[in-house]
């Protein structure tokens, strides 16, 4: 059986990894353009769309993921779920311990690919086993319980008393917790995962219905009404529940995933317009480097911390590139160039990669 191809998908997988990449390595993070970085706590920048735009589009290649688990046995199915469940988590895991200089006992356990490979199986589940109306009320259920969970703490949105850094303290312990704002808080928590899983379910549903719908129009403006919704929500929701990305919040979830339709249906006109074919080259550059999301993903935080192992005379190789980058041009388009540079690099190997047809998945 021929794979069914999307192209709006691949393409807004291959922006939004490119994008990840882009935030992910600046030459120094002491000099960022402020859209680069994300909120510092409440409100939402454009980075801080990245990575729940990938939680959507998991759940947008599920779709065509799931007619193939719908031919296995119940069995089967959890099988399969599992093992992924299971492989991401444990990759992820590794990738944040790398290069292993760190004890056991420090080591971070939550992280980007344990959040995806959670969310990725509670949502197969919830697919393969409810229909529509039965996923809209789980999402549903999960996005109002999770607001009253967060609303048991006393100060409930604070950084230092939210119930998702009592959790995992609790469970986890302070050291194997991320310390980037100053104490023990993971932004990518045990709790502040399970919101995440409706990102998944919508990006799906979505998907669903711009390609399971014969009236191509309709489903188009049907999915706009939709996204335009979820965000009204979202800003309304705002003023009681405050848009959160470290906290994933409930009107986080829904306006990211509101954006994240807009975009989609933004690729699929773009793809079908009059000009079509003079963004064929930008279509195709994104196209290619998200063909291997998982192996470039990985790759590139395995080389950015490469590079600060490597040393170049009192210097690691990232300062040292970073720094070639300064003597042209003022610190923060050096820092700029430098992730662009990262991204060209990671891009080759994914055309490497798709000139001998390899993709790499578990």
């Amino acid at each position: 059986m021929v794979k069914q191809r999307f192209l709006a998908l691949d393409v807004m997988r291959g922006l939004t990894l490119a994008l990840m990449i882009l935030v992910n390595t600046p030459g120094s993070w002491n000099h960022v353009y402020a859209p680069l970085l994300h909120a510092d706590w409440h409100g939402a920048t454009p980075t801080d769309f990245v990575f729940p735009f990938f939680m959507f589009i998991v759940g947008s290649a599920m779709f065509f993921a799931v007619r193939g688990l719908q031919q296995l046995t119940p069995a089967a199915q959890a099988q399969k779920i599992l093992r992924r469940v299971l492989l991401l988590f444990i990759i992820g895991v590794l990738l944040s311990a790398y290069p292993f200089t760190q004890p056991l006992e420090q080591w971070r356990v939550m992280g980007v690919l344990q959040r995806i490979a959670i969310a990725y199986g509670f949502a197969a589940f919830i697919i393969l086993y409810f229909g529509f109306a039965g996923r809209t009320l789980i999402s549903a259920v999960i996005l109002l319980v999770y607001w009253a969970l967060l609303n048991l703490a006393a100060d409930p949105y604070s950084l230092e008393h939210n119930l998702v850094r009592q959790l995992d303290i609790a469970l986890l312990g302070e050291s194997h917790l991320w310390q980037g704002k100053g104490l023990a808080f993971d932004p990518e928590g045990i709790l502040s995962t399970f919101p995440s899983i409706v990102n998944v379910i919508i990006g799906f549903e979505a998907t669903r219905v711009l390609l399971a719908s014969e009236n191509k129009t309709k489903a188009l403006s049907q999915l706009f009404v939709a996204a335009l919704l979820l965000i009204a929500v979202a800003i309304l929701w705002h003023n009681l529940f405050p848009i959160n990305k470290s906290l994933w919040t409930s009107s986080f979830v829904l306006l990211t995933c509101g954006v994240a339709i807009l975009w989609l249906l933004l690729l699929v006109k773009v793809e079908e317009s009059a000009v079509a074919n003079a963004i064929k080259p930008v279509y195709r550059f994104f196209e290619i480097i998200g063909k291997n999301p998982l192996f470039i993903y990985v790759l590139s935080g395995l080389l950015a911390t490469t590079l600060y192992l490597i040393p170049v005379g009192d210097k690691s190789a990232y300062v040292a590139l970073y720094d070639g980058f300064q003597r042209i041009t003022d610190p923060y388009l050096a820092s700029l160039l430098f992730a662009l540079l990262m991204v060209l690099v990671l891009w080759f190997v994914a055309w490497v990669l798709h000139k001998r047809n390899i993709i790499i998945s578990l």
